[in-house]
């Protein structure tokens, strides 16, 4: 550990000069010997380090959703090209070209973060030894030497002996104390950490690899942690339990704000969201309003999550719009045009259908309703039935055949379906 510290000795001045800074303003509380000074003052330094790596932050959740996103294809191509490895990354950086994905933006905080981590351990460790370095000078060392947190000094580590540890003015029973507590908070926090972004932050509809190498490093990690935690000193051990607090919280805060689409914190923030807007009748920040044009724009991809909340919006006479605002409509419908785009429309009363009629039903006349009159047939004429004896029998030698009237009581030729009109004589061959 102390041949990695010293790589990273160009950063210990700069590190050492932001402690004597913060202590020189908490030793004026507090008095420039207490554990409370120096203690605060590394706590200081972890904040204003993590202040400067948010940007870093935000793009380590980028890349980490990013990731997420392109699972399935990178599946694809490691199926495809199996037997191929060249092919298999040519592919693969390919896809992260196309996508904008850097792979190793998800570690930028922590690579960032490890100059100042070693750096702090060069400077403690220089405490313990009683060597000066960077901007302690030897008052400063001394001063150092006497601060102690919870009874272990800032330089003490959980493997020191006896003659050590009492040479820096304290009991090993103090200091093993102190060192085992800090390094269960401390590997609790990562895992914990670890545990809310796997079990709330992650889509569940996609099962990939990269979701058992995450839940792998769950437990990993902790182990890591209370390992190499026993040969920090306590000092170092306040810097990192800092920083673990400070990555729980900043997550807790992203999960809660931004959650990953898909995820059981997304249904969770949908449902907030969905009695916000309810409430107010608006969506309130533009963080809310990025989130709501997202859902829109999705159309029809959404998830079910986001299908829920704009069902919810509909349902309670408010829709939303592809700027991410929502309007008020008594009878807002959302619905999908083709092109998957979201169209907000007022809903129409339901035509109603008239019941449908069997082939007797409709050959049947109503009861007490008139026939209509045709311009064929008159209804009010009275037919002449002919005697039943007489239809077969011919008519009469030199007796004239009565003339049909075409709206007679008799079937007209228009209604027994011949032609109507003068009709063309037959030919000669057909006698």
């Amino acid at each position: 550990m102390d041949t990695i510290a010293s790589l990273f000795s160009f950063i210990t001045w700069p590190v050492s000069w932001v402690i004597v800074q913060f202590h020189t303003v908490y030793g004026a509380i507090f008095g420039p010997d207490t554990g409370w000074a120096w203690g605060l003052s590394i706590v200081s330094l972890v904040i204003l380090i993590r202040i400067c790596l948010i940007p870093l932050f935000v793009k380590q959740i980028k890349a980490t959703r990013g990731m997420q996103t392109l699972q399935p294809e990178m599946k694809k191509i490691q199926e495809r090209y199996k037997n191929d490895k060249q092919r298999q990354s040519e592919e693969m950086m390919k896809l992260y070209k196309e996508t904008g994905t850097n792979p190793l933006s998800s570690c930028l905080p922590i690579l960032a973060q490890s100059p100042f981590f070693f750096a702090l351990y060069h400077v403690l460790n220089g405490i313990a030894s009683g060597d000066t370095i960077g901007k302690i000078n030897q008052p400063l060392l001394e001063s150092a030497q006497k601060a102690h947190i919870f009874g272990a000094p800032l330089a003490a580590k959980f493997t020191d002996g006896a003659s050590k540890v009492e040479s820096l003015g304290a009991s090993l029973t103090d200091v093993r104390v102190v060192t085992a507590v800090m390094i269960v908070l401390m590997s609790a926090s990562q895992f914990f950490t670890q545990r809310q972004l796997m079990t709330k932050n992650v889509d569940t509809s996609v099962k990939t690899p990269f979701m058992q190498q995450q839940k792998m490093l769950m437990y990993v990690f902790p182990v890591m942690f209370a390992v190499f935690g026993i040969n920090f000193p306590v000092g170092v051990l306040v810097y990192w339990l800092t920083t673990n607090v400070w990555t729980m919280g900043q997550q807790m805060y992203v999960i809660r704000n931004n959650p990953t689409p898909g995820s059981k914190a997304q249904a969770s923030y949908l449902e907030r969201l969905h009695k916000s807007v309810t409430e107010h009748g608006k969506i309130r920040g533009r963080g809310q309003k990025a989130i709501v044009k997202a859902i829109v724009a999705k159309g029809r991809d959404r998830n079910e999550a986001e299908r829920k909340f704009i069902n919810g919006l509909n349902k309670s006479g408010l829709a939303a719009q592809a700027d991410g605002t929502v309007v008020k409509n008594d009878a807002a419908v959302d619905a999908q045009s083709a092109d998957g785009s979201t169209v907000t429309t007022t809903a129409q009363p339901k035509r109603q259908q008239p019941k449908r009629q069997s082939k007797s039903q409709r050959q049947a006349k109503p009861a007490g309703e008139a026939e209509p009159k045709t311009s064929l047939t008159k209804s009010d004429e009275p037919q002449d039935p002919e005697p039943a004896g007489k239809q077969d029998a011919k008519p009469a030698a030199g007796a004239k055949k009565p003339a049909q009237k075409s709206g007679g009581g008799g079937r007209s030729k228009a209604q027994s379906g011949q032609r109507k009109g003068p009709q063309r004589p037959k030919s000669p061959s057909k006698k």
